[in-house]
């Protein structure tokens, strides 16, 4: 049976994606920082780990706590989008540096703790959510906190697709699209359940070729 890591589950598309890969039969282990996530994965079967992926040194500890138990793929989705509307002149680099700790440095404490988890599985996979806003050539100068904290992670995942690689690890950046949830908001075009599913396709289909590849949620690449 495939296991599944998930940061930022319980709720949103970390949520959706806890549900979707129980139904297939996975084993599901998330991370949550609240007693409402912690029920929302029990309803789904799936083992919830309180965890705030900006505490390193809980991060640290993730593989004791997981037994040493192989992870077919790390999903590092947890994320924040920061004070809204924080433009040019108006920056608050303190929410700023907040956000990089948690969309940038979070990720790789996760991935360089786990390593061994996911070097241990069959699928040897590991996923971090990213955005288009995170890719410089498509880039329109707004919400640059949050662009810049994607940019980042992106470059963090090719990076890594590199170092990892001797180990049979792939490594993607992938997109959701603009999604119905608490940080895309309610105009956004795409329902949960269609951005996930999608994603689950992109990351079925991952060649060792495709390590260090930008990937939207439909499978189409994203220019860096």
């Amino acid at each position: 049976m495939a296991t599944i890591l998930i940061t930022g589950a319980g709720r949103g598309l970390g949520l959706e994606l806890a549900r979707q890969y129980a139904g297939e039969g996975w084993t599901v282990v998330g991370s949550v920082r609240d007693d409402a996530g912690e029920a929302g994965l029990a309803k789904l079967g799936a083992r919830a780990l309180r965890l705030d992926v900006a505490d390193f040194a809980a991060v640290k500890r993730l593989p004791q706590a997981l037994g040493g138990a192989p992870l077919d793929v790390l999903f590092c989705n947890a994320g924040v989008i920061g004070r809204r509307g924080a433009g040019f002149g108006s920056f608050d680099f303190a929410d700023w540096e907040a956000m990089l700790r948690v969309n940038l440095l979070g990720a790789a404490a996760l991935i360089e703790a786990l390593a061994d988890n996911v070097a241990a599985s069959g699928r040897r996979t590991i996923a971090v959510m990213s955005s288009r806003l995170g890719s410089i050539a498509g880039t329109s100068g707004m919400t640059l906190p949050y662009a810049t904290s994607k940019a980042a992670l992106n470059l963090l995942a090719k990076g890594l697709a590199t170092t990892l690689a001797p180990r049979g690890i792939i490594v993607v950046a992938l997109s959701p699209g603009w999604v119905k949830t608490d940080m895309g908001g309610a105009g956004a075009p795409l329902d949960p359940q269609t951005s996930v599913r999608g994603l689950r396709k992109v990351i079925d289909g991952l060649r060792r070729e495709d390590s260090g590849k930008f990937l939207a949620y439909d499978g189409s690449s994203i220019p860096w």
